[in-house]
């Protein structure tokens, strides 16, 4: 079974199903081991799926968004980045060469904690890309 099928329960528990453009992407999505550009999953998509549009792109990312089977994070200049939803966590992104650090949830757990409390807010996303400069572009 691909990674994208591992999915298609959770679509048909929402009433939908696994059609060939969600396949193409969650696989894409699954095998990138980073986050990716809308663009970056429609180049790599459309190698297992040549039919595959970029507007069809958009619409299903931001499907896949909403139905929980992706993140996506803003980075800056409203764009967008997607990844498959595997475990809470977060990332260090080095503005300089681009290079992410996976950041554990639990690390930051007390931070969503005093924030919902501060502002009486339930925080429904739980994902947060910081900024900074990596050790070796420093």
């Amino acid at each position: 079974m691909s990674c994208s099928e591992a999915y298609a329960p959770q679509l048909r528990a929402r009433g939908y199903r696994m059609t060939p453009q969600r396949h193409a992407i969650l696989h894409t999505l699954c095998h990138s081991g980073k986050h990716l550009t809308p663009i970056e999953v429609y180049a790599r998509a459309r190698k297992q799926l040549t039919s595959l549009t970029e507007p069809t792109v958009y619409r299903t990312l931001e499907f896949l968004a909403e139905n929980g089977l992706i993140h996506s994070a803003q980075i800056g200049n409203g764009r967008f980045v997607y990844e498959v939803t595997r475990h809470a966590h977060h990332h260090l992104v080095c503005r300089h060469c681009g290079k992410e650090l996976e950041v554990d949830h639990q690390i930051v757990e007390k931070m969503y904690q005093k924030l919902e409390s501060f502002s009486g807010y339930k925080i429904t996303d739980r994902h947060i890309n910081f900024f900074g400069i990596c050790s070796n572009c420093q």
